[in-house]
């Protein structure tokens, strides 16, 4: 029986061993859905105070950087889905990392959005956010969220 609730399917990462768990199920669900996915990566550059009208080497070799291990991240799952028979679509995007995954889904008619979390309790959730948090408080879409280890005890 083929399941046609999920056509288009996104999985976020960024190529974490905590997000690996998120990108298995979202291939399994691909599947059984016969659904395309798309592996998204968001280059998040404000955490490296660099600016639009700048563009120094030091600028230029940070964003090169985070765009080799978007392509890493994204491999990865185009790998794995390629051994399971799905077809996957790697895209490399630009910005705050909740926004662009929310506005991604929103654009691209997506079905479904599998993420994984970092696992971060307490203090540390609260000084650096969490991303997954802020997709399944501002996306219209349907949110799966697979938990990672947890990194730090405690509330």
């Amino acid at each position: 029986m083929e399941n046609t609730l999920f056509r288009k399917i996104m999985v976020a990462t960024d190529g974490s061993e905590q997000v690996r768990k998120a990108v298995d199920l979202a291939i399994e669900i691909a599947q059984l859905s016969d659904a395309k996915l798309y592996a998204v990566y968001v280059v998040a550059l404000g955490g490296y105070a660099i600016t639009p009208t700048k563009d120094t080497e030091w600028e230029k070799a940070v964003r090169e950087q985070l765009i080799t291990e978007g392509k890493e991240a994204t491999n990865y799952v185009e790998n794995t889905g390629r051994v399971a028979n799905i077809e996957v679509e790697s895209i490399i995007l630009e910005g705050s990392p909740a926004e662009e995954l929310v506005d991604f889904a929103e654009k691209n008619d997506i079905d479904l959005i599998v993420m994984g979390t970092q696992g971060k309790t307490g203090i540390l959730r609260f000084l650096i956010g969490s991303v997954a948090e802020n997709v399944v408080r501002y996306s219209k879409k349907t949110v799966l969220v697979v938990r990672g280890e947890t990194i730090e005890k405690g509330r």
